[in-house]
């Protein structure tokens, strides 16, 4: 049920499919399988061995533009880092609408979120991506597992961009503290005199993110519908944490390695509107990463919205 034994080969059987599935109507299907009647419960005990894979792919330069504008990046040759995310999250879809798939994919928390970037991805480039999904283990607040994108360009045997997303499927496992247990104290705030002046802030609304939304195709209801984002417990609709993600990257564009290892922790949602203070920190020693980055709310500083490193591989 848990982790893969040590020295354990997973023989990972790949679908080929003719082409990106449409995210919409891949959203539709994941809400008819989270109700019980219809989808049936997961079991969240087994991890399917097979992913799926597309070919051929290429990038939509119009989209791009806009992607790089709603996310305040550069646009240029050079694809940003997190921008593949958008073209390969069709494929975690897709796995996560598999009988197989252990956990309902509506409802999901996206918990982590690494990028290893062994060589630039550009708008010429064919592009080959492949998802899959593993280890599944136990936390506190669920059941946790990995989607794991590569992408390969050309001929090469070794994937250029690879990706490790952290999903929480939140329920009650053998890790989970009893409902009686003790909280442990919420640490004091820090005060602006102890973490310094922002490098930035910035104003997200409802209209940026609906714009984001309709850019990367991530029109899950708790970013583009109040009712949809009450239902899953939030006030109101709220921020991806996509586009966090690469909205710290804008900060420090222009100063990320080649071959960078990027890699975030995503805190407290972002209810929106909101206003974003980021700080962005320069690794002072050799075993520093180059670039520490953290949100918080610039009213609450104990509100963290996602803590990140860049570092160099």
């Amino acid at each position: 049920m848990w982790p893969v034994p040590p020295g354990r080969v997973i023989a990972v059987e790949y679908t080929r499919l003719p082409a990106i599935p449409n995210l919409l109507a891949q959203y539709g299907k994941a809400a008819v399988g989270s109700a019980p009647v219809v989808g049936g419960k997961r079991d969240g005990k087994s991890m399917p061995e097979k992913g799926v894979e597309v070919e051929g792919v290429r990038v939509d330069t119009a989209n791009l533009a806009a992607y790089t504008r709603v996310c305040d990046l550069r646009f240029g040759d050079a694809l940003p880092l997190t921008y593949p995310f958008t073209l390969a999250f069709p494929l975690s879809m897709q796995l996560m609408l598999d009988p197989a798939y252990p956990v309902p994919a509506m409802g999901s928390v996206h918990l982590t979120n690494e990028i290893e970037s062994h060589r630039p991805l550009r708008v010429g480039d064919e592009l080959s991506i492949r998802a899959r999904a593993e280890n599944l283990r136990e936390h506190p607040a669920g059941l946790l597992l990995d989607i794991v994108t590569e992408i390969r360009t050309g001929d090469h045997d070794e994937p250029a961009w690879v990706q490790r997303s952290g999903l929480l499927s939140k329920r009650r496992t053998s890790l989970t503290p009893p409902k009686d247990a003790p909280r442990p104290p919420k640490p004091e705030p820090p005060t602006a005199a102890e973490i310094g002046d922002p490098t930035v802030v910035r104003s997200v609304s409802e209209s940026l993110i609906a714009e984001y939304a309709s850019v990367s195709g991530d029109r899950n209801p708790i970013h583009v519908s109040k009712v949809g984002a009450k239902a899953f417990g939030f006030p109101n609709v709220i921020a991806h944490g996509m586009w966090t993600a690469a909205t710290l990257l804008g900060v420090v564009e222009g100063a990320i390695p080649e071959r960078a290892r990027y890699s975030v922790e995503f805190g407290k949602p972002v209810i929106l509107p909101a206003k974003l203070g980021i700080y962005a920190r320069r690794g002072a020693g050799a075993d520093d990463p180059a670039w520490s980055l953290r949100v918080r709310n610039p009213r609450k500083l104990g509100t963290v919205h996602a803590t990140a490193t860049i570092e160099e591989l």
